[in-house]
């Protein structure tokens, strides 16, 4: 029997409903790490600094599909909960139409910004020209990529996770498939790495958006309807958290290249593009179970039912507790695993990388806290408050420990820093949470 945002949801339940989104997030990271080691192992040290540099820009491009699929679901599941189906559709389908307009326009923007902002970040020579090839090919398929974020939410709000995760799979697959064709094979290097990104992602944004085309068994369908200021204000500021989230951490990749590249070279971009590729894994297990569970908040939310809210926000809260201890170990055990994965032809770079993969991931005993909390405030409709905790966890104080931290700590300095943001974020997060336990009340 399938499960409805208006069950009672137990642990079993909880876990049950989200697991789908977990998966789908997991198998994401890993078909980019997937990416990461064919272009790191067959088309060398340099094309994998370019991707790495230039990857940031494309994503910050594409976080408007992150904004509408978090804020539009939560925006549409609390509409579900009010009994107003119709206007649900309308919502889903402006939204929808939105996305692919502005995934238009700036994917003709991207083609022509990447070359200065990656000269911006420090990028020259062959590394220069690679990222702006490599960046310039992803920016045709922008569009689709940003309907595959959205969709990663509006999946899950129209009670189809496990076929949000089947697309994701398909999607993994299919760029495994055409890395091996494209850099293995055809030795096509940074092109065939683009390549094979694009079609994947053509794939995540596509099949999904013929699906809600046509009359399906939800209640989402792609109907005719104009544009409306208001509901499309309330789904950008709701899930305006997630994208400034996003956001904030493509820009924190720009700086710690930024710095790396001033402190260690090349081979410091290449160390923290390994830690990158590895930590979407965890931080996607977070993002997974979060993101799954916000629609549900959403709903009951919006049927005025406290007595759920309080049982999902106090489960929630046990779950991250025991999911962050054993994702932590897991982390540290497979730290030179992990590594060699990589960077199994180069003995210092290996032994560079796995000191660094061992400090910086510490902060996920710590991270699992600010994912959910911004989570569950975006379930509630409150943009404002899971801004606050995403803008605080990146721009706010990973910035500033970029910065700090090494002057005292060299290079490991760098490597720090994330948990000293995270540490300082969950104060604001416990902050904001028990100022708002009345208004929402939750606990």
């Amino acid at each position: 029997m399938a499960i409805k945002l208006s069950d009672h949801f137990t642990y079993s339940k909880l876990l049950k409903f989200t697991f789908p989104t977990i998966i789908m997030f997991i198998f994401t990271s890993l078909y980019g790490i997937v990416d990461g080691i064919f272009i790191s192992n067959f088309a060398g040290s340099e094309p994998f600094a370019a991707v790495n540099i230039v990857w940031p820009i494309v994503m910050i491009f594409s976080t408007i599909g992150l904004m509408v699929g978090s804020g539009g679901s939560a925006l549409v599941s609390k509409t579900l909960g009010e009994q107003r189906e119709d206007t649900a559709r309308r919502y889903f389908s402006m939204l929808i139409y939105l996305e692919i307009i502005v995934g238009i326009l700036l994917s003709i923007v991207g083609v022509f910004v990447i070359r200065p902002i990656s000269v911006l970040m420090g990028a020259e020579g062959k590394i220069l020209e690679d990222g702006v090839t490599y960046g310039r090919l992803l920016f045709i398929p922008l569009t689709a990529l940003i309907l595959q974020n959205s969709f990663q939410g509006l999946m899950i709000a129209a009670e189809r996770p496990k076929l949000g995760l089947i697309i994701t799979l398909i999607a993994g697959i299919g760029n495994i498939v055409f890395d091996f064709l494209f850099i293995y094979v055809l030795k096509l290097g940074i092109i065939g790495a683009a390549v094979a990104t694009g079609i994947s992602q053509c794939i995540g944004g596509l099949i999904p958006l013929f699906y809600f085309m046509f009359k399906n068994s939800t209640h989402y369908r792609l109907v005719k309807t104009g544009f409306e200021l208001k509901p499309i204000l309330k789904a950008c500021t709701n899930g305006l958290s997630e994208m400034m989230m996003s956001i904030s951490l493509s820009l924190v990749n720009m700086l710690y290249n930024y710095q790396l590249l001033r402190i260690k070279g090349p081979d410091g971009v290449i160390v923290y593009g390994i830690i990158m590729y590895v930590s979407f894994i965890f931080v996607g297990t977070f993002l997974g179970y979060s993101n799954g569970q916000a629609p549900i908040v959403s709903y009951h939310f919006g049927a005025k039912n406290t007595d759920e809210l309080k049982n999902l926000f106090k489960r929630g809260l046990i779950i991250i507790f025991i999911g962050s201890l054993v994702l932590t170990g897991i982390a540290e055990a497979l730290a030179t695993i992990l590594a060699k994965c990589f960077v199994s032809y180069d003995q210092e770079l290996y032994n560079l990388t796995v000191r660094a993969i061992r400090i910086y991931f510490i902060s996920i005993v710590i991270m699992g806290y600010n994912i959910f909390a911004s989570a569950f405030f975006t379930g509630l409709n409150d943009g404002i408050m899971s801004a606050i905790i995403a803008i605080s966890r990146t721009l706010v104080f990973e910035i500033s420990m970029i910065f700090i931290l090494p002057i005292f700590f060299d290079l490991d300095g760098v490597w720090m820093a994330v948990s000293f943001a995270e540490a300082l974020s969950l104060i604001v997060a416990v902050i904001l949470l028990i100022l708002n336990r009345k208004k929402y009340q939750y606990y």
